[in-house]
């Protein structure tokens, strides 16, 4: 599973919000779709332990937009009404990614990172798309402690050996054919394509003309099929941290059958690879109280991480191997910049320089929530190709190394499961994505950007129709979930409140970079090329 899941499922497991009743009441469908029915929700506040400020629904939507009146799912949402001052402008819907992450669990601990602005004048909406969370979900366990005792017995982070190897891949052989056995029908209807048509239902529920819109990472791709699927429904749109439309349907210069799999065609080997690049370098530049895993210099520390990796990988530390080694890198890169985000992984990689076991998390109180990690593959699985036949992947996991070091070999077994998995979506966009919208949106990219390469950012505004690039030179996955950008927030703030856009070549910072303790040690100003 990518990192950002990884990573929210373990630091945010204790979150839930319950969903409530939708009485449903006749309206036109989407395009394409004939009438369907659009559900009256019942907000009312969610109860322990999300915040009493945050209120809960049910939606109710078509399993299949080509039969309307058929069988129904339902969608779990959660928003939080607008704070004011100031008239209210309407919902501003959120996508928060993944795929496979849930707006119901991660709208209350993302909240803060919105605008203020923008909280204010909205209605800030979230939910979990169909086969997610605590929507009509992709479950093939019957039980939590199922689905964790079937993880541990596979290989974390990456297989190294061959018999590693042989697990990895009859283990997510079996888990693809459990999942379909137990839901064909829904396997084949989670597509993205199918999510873009429920945002529209749910843009109507709230009684929004048109749609105002934030869609992170795997959020950008859905975004791109809603403006194309309806253009003229868009207000305004922000994609941040961006997918490559073309990349992801393998319909750009990728032939059929695919050579690469997704994550080494949106090329996020590299951009991992470049960042962590630049953990190591500013880490090298930091006095050790700083950065824990600090030489003294910046190719120092590139050779102290280059000799840690190679002793794991061929002597594992007890239980801490290679593989668990690298998940602990890959996703930690995804976190946040600033202290303690890369100070904590810092501090993990110096524990097993000195030959001790890195601190982990406490495991949550209670039960323990369902993993749900078979729901990002149900989506990306089913509608991004990938080549079928998994004797390859070891080649193709040769072929990341060499060009993106350790965490090649993350990303390419990352997405390993896809070449067994049985399900094809029913409804899968390819393009056009140059449809005009009504107006037009904004592409925010992060130049190291561990998951959506700033390259993805590029290619959806050449892409898309009317789009405008806003960059932001800093660390981390995507601009909402990593260190605060005045610049930023300010931009975002105006062109969602009043449709301004930021001038062309607009280049912002973060306040503050890793490894530091002072307050905003950069300029917040906008650099105008």
């Amino acid at each position: 599973m990518t990192p950002i899941i990884r990573i929210l499922l373990v630091t945010l497991a204790t979150i839930a919000g319950l969903v409530g009743s939708a009485a449903p009441a006749p309206a036109l469908g989407p395009a394409g779709s004939g009438a369907a029915t659009v559900p009256e929700l019942d907000w009312y506040s969610c109860p322990n332990p999300t915040p009493r400020d945050f209120e809960c629904a049910t939606a109710q939507v078509p399993l299949d937009y080509g039969d309307p009146h058929g069988a129904t799912i339902e969608l779990a949402l959660i928003r939080h009404v607008a704070t004011g001052p100031g008239r209210r402008i309407g919902s501003l819907f959120h996508e928060p990614g993944g795929p496979g992450i849930g707006g119901t669990r991660f709208l209350p601990v993302w909240y803060q990172s919105f605008p203020r602005e923008v909280r204010e004048r909205f209605d800030v909406v979230s939910w979990d798309p169909r086969g997610v969370g605590k929507s009509t979900a992709v479950r093939c366990f019957d039980s939590a402690e199922q689905a964790i005792a079937w993880l541990e017995h596979v290989p974390t982070g990456a297989p190294v050996s061959e018999q590693e190897r042989q697990v990895w891949i009859r283990a997510y052989a079996e888990l693809g054919q459990r999942c379909q056995e137990r839901d064909a029908e829904l396997m084949r209807h989670v597509s993205s394509t199918d999510t873009a048509r429920d945002l529209d239902q749910l843009r109507k529920t709230v009684g929004d003309e048109q749609l105002t819109f934030l869609g992170t990472s795997y959020g950008t791709f859905v975004g791109a099929i809603y403006a194309n699927l309806f253009p003229g429904m868009v207000r305004a749109m922000i994609l941040d941290g961006n997918t490559d439309p073309e990349a992801w349907t393998n319909t750009g210069p990728w032939p059929e059958p695919p050579r690469l799999d997704l994550g080494l065609r949106l090329g996020s080997d590299l951009s991992s690879s470049a960042t962590l690049d630049q953990f190591l370098i500013l880490c090298g530049q930091a006095a050790i109280e700083r950065c824990a895993f600090s030489a003294g210099s910046p190719k120092a520390t590139e050779e102290k991480f280059d000799r840690l990796m190679r002793r794991l990988y061929e002597h594992p530390q007890g239980n801490w191997t290679y593989g668990k080694t690298l998940d602990k890198v890959t996703t930690g890169i995804f976190g946040e910049p600033i202290n303690p985000g890369w100070a904590t992984l810092a501090e993990a990689l110096q524990d097993l320089w000195e030959g001790r076991t890195p601190e982990q998390p406490d495991p949550p109180k209670g039960p323990a929530p369902y993993p749900g990690f078979e729901q990002e593959y149900a989506v990306a699985c089913s509608e991004s190709p990938s080549p079928r036949n998994p004797r390859n992947y070891y080649a193709m996991e040769l072929f990341s190394y060499a060009r993106a070091g350790d965490v090649g070999r993350w990303w390419t077994w990352d997405y390993e499961p896809c070449a067994t998995w049985p399900a094809k979506a029913a409804n899968r966009y390819t393009g056009p994505w140059n449809r005009p919208t009504a107006n037009p949106i904004l592409v925010v990219g992060n130049t190291y950007d561990p998951g959506t390469p700033y390259q993805g950012a590029q290619a959806m505004v050449s892409d898309l129709a009317d789009a405008r690039l806003l960059t932001l030179e800093g660390y981390g996955h995507t601009a909402l979930l990593n260190p605060p950008s005045a610049c930023i927030g300010d931009y975002e703030s105006r062109y969602l409140i009043d449709g301004t856009l930021p001038p062309e070549g607009t280049v912002c910072k973060q306040d503050q970079p890793p490894f530091t303790t002072s307050s905003s040690p950069t300029s917040e100003e906008a650099i105008t090329q």
